[in-house]
């Protein structure tokens, strides 16, 4: 699939690529790194509480990185952060693919979810949670373009899994 002239060449803020995307993504990542953690007059979270959630939060963050940078490198000369793929795209379905259709997302997805239990933050979980949203719904946008230019990725969708390996 081609893109075309009018498209290439089209301002980024009028995100025909999905540069819109991008943006709110970024902006969920800083919130997530060095926003609130809690609202005035939440319950802290109690020490054996605390605990586990810091154990699961290290597991998460620990099992997320590899699946991103794997998603990353499998990519090579594809990788691009806007959901509309480059012109030298090709069909991925090995590796971390094999796994789960959109490794990256789903790494940064348990990575934020995993922050937000070892800061013990309910706010970073909630813009966690946000952030799994925004990754569903830039992926429903990203695999719509896919299925236009590789017609065997609807094949792929009904093999592997969205965003969380085995489950969605």
């Amino acid at each position: 699939m081609a893109t075309s002239i009018d498209e290439a060449h089209a301002p980024w803020w009028r995100g025909e690529r999905g540069e819109w995307y991008v943006v709110v993504q970024g902006a969920l990542f800083a919130l997530i790194a060095l926003g609130p953690r809690q609202w005035p007059g939440a319950v802290p979270w109690t020490a054996s509480v605390g605990a586990v959630a810091t154990l699961i939060g290290i597991v998460l963050m620990a099992a997320g990185a590899p699946l991103a940078v794997a998603g990353l490198l499998a990519l090579g000369p594809s990788l691009t952060a806007l959901p509309y793929p480059t012109d030298d795209a090709r069909l991925i379905e090995t590796g971390p693919y094999a796994i789960v259709r959109h490794p990256i997302y789903c790494g940064l997805i348990f990575g934020a979810l995993g922050w937000g239990l070892v800061v013990h933050g309910w706010l970073t979980l909630l813009f966690a949670m946000v952030l799994f949203a925004l990754f569903d719904v830039k992926s429903r946008r990203e695999e719509r373009w896919l299925v236009e230019r590789f017609p065997e990725y609807a094949e792929y969708r009904t093999r592997v899994k969205k965003l969380v390996p085995w489950v969605y």
